[in-house]
C-alpha cells in the first residue's frame, strides 16, 4: 500500500508538470525573480569561468531556475524557465517555457537542480522559438552539461546546448534526451499583452519594466 501511494504521488507530480495552469502576474514575476537569482549563483559558482566564456558566444540562455526530477518506479522531471536571446552585449526580453519529460526505471528519491541551457547553436535556437521542440540527438539537438563545480571540464564542446546545473538530491546525473520544451504562449499574452509572440518578445517588440534586473543581471555575466 506504502508502494502504491508513492507511485500514485508521483505519477500526480508528471501529470501536473506536464499541465500548464493559467498564469497569474505573480507567477511571472516570481519566476524571473527565482532566474534572477539562479544568474547569482552561477557567477558564484566555480565553473563560472568556463559558462562565462560559452555565454559570451551564445545565441540565447534558457534559465530553469528549479527543476523537479522525483520518482520511485515511475520517474518525472521538469520545471518553467525564460529564454533569452542574445543581442551583442545586451539581453532581449525573456520569453516564459516549459520544460518536462518523463522516464521509467528504477529511480528512486527527488532532486531538484538549477539549471541554465547555454543555446550555442542557430538551429537549437529555432527549434526552441517555434514554441515547442524535442531536445536530444535524435531530434538533432545534442545537449551536454557542465556541472556544478567542473572547472576543467573540456568534454561540454561541440554540444548544440551546454547545460550548467547545480543541484541536490538522492541522485545526481540529469539527462535530457527526449525533454519536451514549450512555450507558455498564456503566460507570455498575459505579462506582455495580447499579441505576444515568443518572436516578438526575443526581438524585444514587446517589454515589461519587470524583466530589466534580470537583464542587467545577465549582461553582468562576461
Amino acid at each position: 500500500m506504502f508502494t502504491f501511494a508513492r507511485v500514485a504521488a508521483v505519477a500526480a507530480l508528471a501529470l501536473g508538470l506536464f499541465a500548464a495552469p493559467a498564469a497569474q502576474a505573480s507567477d511571472q514575476s516570481e519566476l524571473l525573480s527565482r532566474a534572477n537569482r539562479t544568474v547569482d549563483h552561477l557567477r558564484s559558482d566555480p565553473a563560472f569561468a568556463q559558462a562565462a566564456r560559452m555565454i559570451h558566444s551564445a545565441r540565447a540562455v534558457l534559465i530553469v531556475p528549479r527543476l523537479i526530477k522525483g520518482g520511485f518506479i515511475f520517474g518525472a522531471e521538469g520545471g518553467d524557465g525564460v529564454l533569452l536571446k542574445r543581442n551583442g552585449r545586451n539581453w532581449s526580453s525573456p520569453a516564459f517555457f516549459r520544460l518536462a519529460s518523463a522516464s521509467f526505471g528504477l529511480q528512486i528519491g527527488l532532486q531538484k537542480a538549477e539549471l541554465v541551457f547555454i543555446i550555442m547553436s542557430d538551429r537549437a535556437l529555432r527549434g526552441i522559438q517555434q514554441g515547442e521542440t524535442k531536445l536530444g540527438a535524435g531530434a538533432g539537438i545534442t545537449v551536454v552539461t557542465l556541472s556544478s563545480g567542473a572547472e576543467g571540464a573540456t568534454t561540454v564542446r561541440g554540444g548544440d546546448i551546454v547545460v550548467w546545473s547545480s543541484g541536490t538530491g538522492a541522485y545526481g546525473g540529469l539527462t535530457f534526451n527526449g525533454s519536451i520544451v514549450k512555450a507558455l504562449d498564456d503566460w507570455n499574452s498575459d505579462y506582455y499583452g495580447r499579441r505576444a509572440t515568443v518572436s516578438g518578445i526575443l526581438s524585444s517588440r514587446f517589454s515589461n519594466p519587470g524583466t530589466r534586473s534580470l537583464q542587467r543581471n545577465l549582461k553582468n555575466v562576461w
